[in-house]
């Protein structure tokens, strides 16, 4: 009898460790998943852009980023009309020092519709340098300036 107890002991820590080990991130293998997934996504990644920008910053492409995005990098490049006009063009000030230190008066921030919302959300576009119809460098965040990742995508009016 005492060995059908044992039995139970061992498959009840078996069914534990495994728990733990899943809970953990370990697969079989030995590897941790996270660096596995980490891995993998930095090498797809860095197949559409580089994984860092000389900013420092991630790197993302247009595509990457939310479908509503599109229209407004088109209206950043022939100038607007622009869905708030009273908020979109207008100066960036930079104050979370997240992007590279510039004058005042360098960046520009645009809204980026978040769907579902009655306000303007938290998705922006914030460019910087040169004129504002072709900015040097283009940031995208989509939680409202906690972070942000450099548009590597070359971005220019097709008209220009």
């Amino acid at each position: 009898m005492q060995r059908s107890g044992n039995k139970k002991i061992t498959g009840v820590l078996g069914v534990a460790l495994i728990a733990a080990a899943t809970w953990l991130g370990i697969n079989a293998s030995g590897e941790d998943q996270a660096d596995t997934t980490a891995t993998t996504a930095t090498s797809a990644t860095s197949t559409v852009a580089p994984l860092r920008t000389t900013s420092g910053l991630p790197a993302c492409s247009l595509e990457s980023l939310p479908d509503q995005t599109e229209p407004v990098v088109e209206d950043i490049l022939t100038g607007g009309p622009f869905a708030y006009p009273d908020n979109d063009g207008t100066r960036f000030g930079n104050y979370e020092g997240i992007l590279p230190e510039e004058p005042a008066g360098y960046y520009r921030e645009y809204t980026v519709d978040t769907p579902g919302l009655n306000h303007r959300g938290p998705l922006r576009i914030v460019t910087g340098g040169s004129t504002e119809t072709d900015p040097d460098v283009w940031y995208f965040t989509g939680d409202h300036y906690e972070s942000f990742c450099e548009i590597t995508d070359e971005l220019t009016d097709a008209e220009g």
